[in-house]
């Protein structure tokens, strides 16, 4: 792991579930990656934090994105397919985390460009297990864009 990671880390977390948030914080807090995480919890949101629409103009872009696919007022299909069609945000990596394992929904999400689908454990031990795995693969093998 370098500074760079370190320092330039930034999830978007797009869930509307209190205990997953919760956890996922925790899990990140531990982390000695992740330097900021930001939490929205519906699909219009999701599109104001990314778009800098509104509360959200001084936001700046992450480096992952974390979504779920059952969320109120767009769901994650509809989240996950406008930013794939946006040239400005198209780049960023998106995790589908999801507690859905239907067949469709993964197929869904790929032909989307989703550019992973994990499904959430049921046990918080194994919680932490993938969130710590996700963040580590992401922050300390893959290579990112830098903000424009």
């Amino acid at each position: 792991m370098n500074e760079y990671n370190r320092t330039k880390a930034k999830i978007l977390l797009i869930e509307d579930n209190a205990a997953d948030i919760r956890l996922t914080k925790e899990v990140l807090q531990e982390s000695k990656i992740v330097s900021r995480l930001d939490v929205v919890r519906d699909g219009v949101e999701a599109i104001d934090f990314l778009k800098k629409r509104g509360k959200f103009s001084n936001t700046s872009k992450p480096n992952l994105i974390l979504l779920d696919l059952n969320l109120p007022k767009k769901n994650g299909f509809e989240v996950l397919e406008i930013i794939k069609q946006d040239k400005e945000l198209k780049r960023i990596p998106i995790v589908i985390l999801t507690v859905s394992d239907a067949k469709e929904d993964l197929i869904k999400a790929y032909n989307l460009y989703a550019n992973s689908y994990v499904i959430k454990p049921l046990e918080m031990k194994e919680f932490y297990k993938i969130i710590n795995s996700i963040v580590d693969f992401w922050f300390t093998i893959v290579k990112h864009f830098e903000d424009e």
